[in-house]
């Protein structure tokens, strides 16, 4: 290590690289214009999926684009070039379009199997830094993506190209789910074991319903009410009329405070008990929500109400954390 570099030094070397990759970025807003829409244009009308490629750095970031584009509506996949020519290009249908990045525009591997791909009669959309190369010219839609310079002080490493190629790619992807009208459903059914599809999950998807849920007429007594708690195990129960409206809850706090005046078990009817004007949600709220609102008012349950008021699901704070809300 050459002592020379101190802390300071080290810290300018990296805002330095900083500054040359937003160069980079900043380089390709001029150029974003109607071949981007013509490459949006052929994802968009692409009766299969969007086939990746690329080599080296460029395939590490043709493995990011594939996943964007798989996760908000564009199907699509990565496919290593090298594997491509001893066989794995038949992974690409006539359905398909094929997206290859390349910053020479001259990667051997990718140019293998171009032959193949315009075979098929497949789209091919590239993105490349040399607007002259071979793959560039044979492209259905050239993107160029090239920079400045690259933020390796040697001008070597992929470094701006790659990140410029990066956000080219998310661009796409974005207009593509805008274009497509992808919603946030949309966005948790693909990503059900995430942290953002968690976040995205309804009360509807994880309430309980039917059988399930602990419930009692008003005109049932106490004794009867502490069988239906027991029993739910929910640590509560609604107390509802013949058309299964709401008119109250009973919980754990409810009966201490019964025991307290020694209420008879048998004698007291739950509306002598129960507590008026519980917290409801509807089935379409948001689980991260109705978890705001339990910890606002230090409960562990919720009443679902659908829209005419009637009871159609219950919601304990240990649903929320078996679906990883919490």
């Amino acid at each position: 290590m050459n002592s020379e570099y101190t802390d300071a030094s080290l810290i300018e070397l990296g805002r330095q690289a900083l500054n040359v990759e937003i160069d980079g970025l900043r380089a390709q807003l001029p150029r974003l214009g109607t071949d981007f829409a013509r490459a949006c244009r052929i994802c968009l009308n692409c009766r299969g999926r969007i086939v990746v490629t690329g080599m080296g750095k460029s395939g590490h970031i043709g493995g990011k684009i594939a996943a964007t584009l798989a996760s908000t509506g564009t199907p699509a996949f990565f496919v290593h070039p090298g594997e491509a020519s001893h066989g794995d290009v038949g992974m690409i249908t006539r359905d398909d379009a094929v997206l290859a990045l390349s910053n020479s525009g001259e990667t051997a591997e990718i140019l293998t199997i171009l032959p193949v791909i315009k075979r098929l009669g497949v789209p091919l959309i590239a993105f490349t830094g040399n607007s002259d190369s071979a793959l560039a010219r044979l492209a259905t839609v050239h993107l160029d993506i090239r920079v400045p310079a690259e933020a390796c002080p040697l001008n070597l490493a992929p470094t701006a190209s790659t990140t410029a190629a990066l956000a080219v790619g998310d661009a796409l992807a974005v207009a593509l789910l805008k274009a497509r009208g992808f919603t946030e459903e949309d966005f948790a059914r693909s990503h059900p074991a995430g942290a953002l599809g968690r976040r995205l999950l309804y009360v509807k998807d994880v309430m309980r319903t039917g059988a399930q849920m602990p419930t009692v007429r008003v005109d049932a007594t106490l004794a009867q009410g502490l069988m239906e708690v027991t029993s739910k195990g929910l640590g509560m129960t609604a107390i509802v009329d013949d058309s299964m409206r709401v008119l109250g809850v009973f919980t754990d706090g409810d009966l201490r405070r019964a025991l307290d005046r020694a209420a008879d078990l048998h004698a007291t009817r739950m509306d002598q008990v129960m507590t008026l004007g519980p917290k409801s949600v509807l089935p379409s709220t948001l689980a991260a929500e109705a978890v705001h609102l339990m910890e606002t008012h230090r409960i562990t349950s919720l009443i679902v109400l659908d829209d005419q008021g009637k009871l159609v699901g219950l919601l304990h704070v240990h649903d929320l954390l078996r679906a990883g809300v919490f």
